[in-house]
C-alpha cells in the first residue's frame, strides 16, 4: 500500500494502546490515535528511544537517551556532547525518531551550538534528573537537540 492509514492494531508484536498504522510511501509508520498523543506518550516517561540514520553504513541505528519535554519543544542532551556518534549521524541527516515506548514518530532534528542555550538545556536535565545523575553519565556540554514537535 502506498499513502493512507488503516486499522487499529499492536505495535512489535506487542499488545499497546491504540495505534493506527499509516504508509509513507513503501514505510509502514505507527502513529498515536488521539487518546494517546505522542506528547501523553512523552509526558509520562523518563526516556525514550530516538532512531537516526548512520552517516557511514545508511542504516536506522536506535538508541536510548534521556530528554526534556518543553511544550512542542524536545530538548536532547547527547550524553558526549558533540563526540556522540548520534549526534555526528544527526548532522549529516537531520531525521530523527523519537519513540516513547511503541510508537515512532519522525521529526527533522535542529543542533543547538549557542553556549547559553546548551547551558539552558543542561540546566532542565539537571531539573528533571538531578545534577548528580547529569555530572555521572554526560561529559561533555557543548551541544545540544531541538526537536519541534509540530
Amino acid at each position: 500500500m502506498v499513502g493512507g492509514c488503516v486499522g487499529v492494531g499492536e505495535t512489535r508484536g506487542q499488545a499497546s494502546d491504540d495505534v493506527i498504522f499509516c504508509w509513507l510511501g513503501e514505510r509502514r509508520q505507527a502513529v498515536a490515535t488521539s487518546k494517546d498523543t505522542l506528547k501523553e506518550r512523552l509526558a509520562r516517561f523518563r526516556q525514550i528511544k530516538i532512531s537516526v540514520i548512520g552517516r557511514k553504513s545508511g542504516r536506522k541505528i536506535s538508541i536510548p537517551v534521556w530528554f526534556v519535554l518543553e511544550g512542542e519543544k524536545l530538548h536532547l542532551l547527547p550524553v558526549q556532547g558533540s563526540d556522540s556518534q548520534w549526534y555526528k549521524n544527526l548532522l549529516k541527516n537531520r531525521s530523527i525518531g523519537i519513540d516513547p515506548r511503541g510508537v515512532e514518530a519522525e521529526f527533522r532534528a535542529v543542533p543547538v551550538t549557542d553556549a547559553k542555550a546548551v547551558k539552558a538545556v543542561v540546566e532542565k536535565f539537571r531539573e528533571k534528573y538531578g545534577a548528580g545523575d547529569v555530572k555521572k553519565y554526560y561529559s561533555k556540554f557543548d551541544v545540544a537537540v531541538l526537536v519541534r514537535l509540530k
